[in-house]
């Protein structure tokens, strides 16, 4: 989820319709996670026919594919697009884990007894925002869908290192193909689930392959970087594969799929990729609502998802109106903080409907402002100040790396000028990183 500068009156250009459609997807997923504390005699009707929490976040992945590996492609370096990703993601959620930890605190939520039990697997699995794939409770429910978003980061990695980032239609292509194989035969949570032990194993080893692999990836020579995606793009699938939870394996599966025909979408639209091959991914709604065929709820969302991604699209290069610009600027500040709000108000009002529903629905009005106001001062003094500073040392590393690049070509051309001047003389070739050994011919 990412953000754009703050923009004039209208904001036009790609970047501007994008921030639409997050600032949308946002509150349509306040909206479902509001129907229960608030509106609970509304939320069975709406619920079977349409689902805003998976309309809200399919919106989120398809703009997710879109724009992130552009992040990765435009610098061509792995460094700088993990730094930014780092200081993008990992505030916000650190503020977002803090106010859930007050609230448990309070007494005004209660933590999942695993934390008691697991505190170790837990904590791990939620610094590497892999836990839903390590089957393992989200200390907020919100933060499911940022497994996703990692999953999708490394495997974007994996691809970048390997040379093989232009196989995005194939990436979706294959990640539907599975999801309709192997719904209702691939397990959820077959490695982590058991024991305590069971789970700190498998999530130690886990973290440690992906740390491993990124070190390698950002480090390494090349055969080494190679290496290294492998062990990352591997680690990720076998996840994928088996070790999901919530909402299920062959929903986890589709959104990867959404994610990557997102980028083949992005690829079409730059011209890097026919729009004959792109069209291929409209099998990925496809196998979404053949997937859901016994919830209509969902079916329709996943339809409306898409036309809203098409519409945008559509209309990306008019001007996007400033406040729609700016919810979407704001959009991970709401995603992440109004369960906080909303745990608030299931506190105050455990029993709803004995409330009247007028004095709800200004709740719910007040929730939104309230909501709006946090998001405005949690992007002002947390989010952008920290992308700034991403920015600012993703600079320096690339200031760095193309020094030590420049460094090892001058090196490079220093030792074949010797070598030249060396045949013209007649003598052997230097030998710049270790003495020269005599000819043994």
């Amino acid at each position: 989820m990412s953000t754009v500068r703050e923009a004039p009156q209208r904001t036009r250009g790609r970047l501007g319709w994008l921030d639409a459609l997050r600032g949308i997807a946002a509150l349509v997923v306040v909206f479902e996670h509001a129907l229960e504390p608030l509106l609970p005699e509304a939320r069975s009707a709406v619920k079977a026919v349409f689902e805003p929490g998976w309309y809200g976040v399919m919106v989120f992945f398809l703009v997710s594919g879109y724009i992130v590996p552009a992040s990765l492609e435009r610098r061509g370096s792995v460094r700088a697009f993990w730094t930014s990703r780092l200081f993008r993601l990992y505030p916000l959620f650190g503020v977002c884990v803090a106010g859930m930890a007050l609230l448990v605190a309070m007494g005004w939520d209660e933590g999942d007894v695993w934390w008691d039990s697991r505190p170790v697997s837990l904590a791990l699995g939620h610094l590497t925002m892999l836990q839903n794939l390590l089957y393992m409770p989200n200390v907020v429910n919100v933060l499911w869908t940022l497994s996703y978003e990692m999953a999708f980061y490394l495997l974007l990695t994996a691809m970048f290192v390997l040379g093989v980032n232009r196989g995005s239609t194939t990436g979706a292509l294959g990640f539907a193909a599975v999801a309709v194989l192997g719904a209702g035969v691939l397990p959820a949570g077959l490695l982590s689930n058991g024991s305590s032990s069971r789970m700190l194993t498998v999530t130690l080893l886990v973290t440690a392959l992906v740390a491993a692999g990124l070190t390698a990836v950002l480090r390494g020579s090349d055969a080494v970087r190679r290496v290294g995606a492998v062990v990352c793009g591997g680690t990720v699938l076998v996840l994928l594969a088996v070790n999901q939870s919530y909402p299920g394996p062959w929903q986890g599966l589709v959104i990867m799929a959404t994610m990557f025909a997102g980028t083949a979408l992005y690829r079409a639209e730059r011209g890097e990729i026919p729009w004959g091959r792109a069209g291929w991914t409209v099998l990925v709604p496809l196998a979404g609502i053949w997937l859901g065929r016994d919830e209509f709820g969902v079916q329709t969302a996943t339809i409306a998802a898409w036309l809203t991604f098409a519409a945008g699209m559509a209309l990306r290069h008019r001007g996007v109106p400033r406040a729609l610009a700016w919810l979407g600027v704001v959009s991970y500040s709401i995603y992440l903080l109004h369960p906080l709000l909303l745990e608030s108000v299931d506190h105050l009002w455990p029993e709803p409907q004995s409330v009247p529903l007028g004095t709800r629905l200004v709740a719910l009005a007040g929730v939104v402002a309230v909501l709006l106001g946090l998001s405005a001062l949690t992007w002002r003094f947390v989010e952008a100040p920290a992308q700034r500073l991403g920015r600012r040392v993703a600079s320096r590393k690339d200031r760095t790396d193309r020094t030590e690049d420049t460094d090892r070509t001058d090196q490079t051309d220093r030792t074949e000028q010797a070598d030249l001047t060396d045949r013209r003389a007649g003598m052997a070739p230097s030998c710049p990183k270790e003495p020269c050994r005599p000819d043994r011919g």
